[in-house]
């Protein structure tokens, strides 16, 4: 059998399996896909604990679109949404498949919106830079699902909800952003390391709801006060985190990793459920 059949045999009938876990993981510069530094290092490290996915389905803070679309082709193409980075980065192609089937799937799941099947988009740096240091060989099946910017946190929590039974056929599924995310703001002598007190005390608040479960109040971010006003001057970086949550189950606890902040005005802190 070939690579693609192979994965296009991905279906329902797939055994039930234990629940994988659900991670959130902050990828912060393009640059993380090529350096194995302490981050590519940490989502590297949270791969070998965890269980081998059957497919990875990411929610990224670079597929921004009005209504919900998810990849559905058979080899979904590398994106490199960035500009004024080294070459090398703009080389790296990572030839993941896709899973049609699986598309299909997951999209069936959801009934508070239309899923768009979608063979336009591909695999953006919000997806590519974290998983090729996770799953190097390129050889687990790929999906990446749109954040519809006309809509809040709550239904992004709501909808992660109805994909919850994908962890039990062993899909992983991957929230990529940052919990704070501020590029007007960054600092470049704080590059390699350190954050403004605003940046530090808002991560702090985001790890203790998270650690605490109080996810209502990440849900209404905008109450949170100034200081995760300035964290997340738009949105799109934080939903994802959104999805993480949405998907932890009451018996559930959050681990955090790759708790650093970078740049004065970012943080690359992760998260892991399960």
């Amino acid at each position: 059998m070939n690579t693609l059949n192979q994965f296009k045999n991905f279906s329902s009938n797939l055994p039930q399996s234990e629940m994988m876990p659900v991670l959130f993981m902050g990828h912060g510069s393009p640059m993380n896909g090529i350096e194995v530094n302490e981050f590519s290092t940490g989502w590297a490290n949270m791969a070998k604990s965890i269980p081998q996915p059957s497919a990875v389905l990411v929610v990224s803070a670079h597929w921004f679109t009005r209504g919900t679309k998810i990849t559905a082709m058979d080899f979904p193409p590398t994106i490199h949404d960035f500009g004024g980075f080294p070459q090398a980065l703009f080389d790296v192609q990572y030839p993941a498949p896709g899973n049609p089937t699986l598309a299909k799937e997951a999209g069936d799941l959801v009934t508070s919106t239309i899923v768009e099947l979608n063979h336009d988009w591909g695999l953006d740096h919000g997806a590519w830079t974290v998983i090729k240091h996770m799953y190097p060989n390129a050889d687990i099946p790929v999906l990446q699902l749109s954040i519809d910017y006309t809509k809040g946190a709550q239904y992004h929590y709501n909808l992660a909800k109805e994909i919850s039974s994908l962890r039990k056929k062993g899909v992983l599924i991957l929230g990529s952003g940052n919990m704070v995310h501020n590029l007007r703001m960054i600092s470049w002598e704080m590059i390699n390391g350190g954050g403004y007190d605003w940046a530090l005390e808002a991560n702090d608040k985001f790890k203790s709801a998270i650690i605490h479960k109080d996810h209502q109040s990440l849900i209404n971010f905008e109450q949170m006060g100034g200081d995760v006003r300035l964290a997340i001057p738009t949105p799109e970086h934080y939903l994802p985190l959104m999805y993480t949550l949405g998907l932890q189950g009451d018996e559930e606890e959050a681990l955090l990793f790759n708790d650093k902040a970078v740049g004065g005005s970012l943080t690359m802190t992760s998260v892991r459920v399960g």
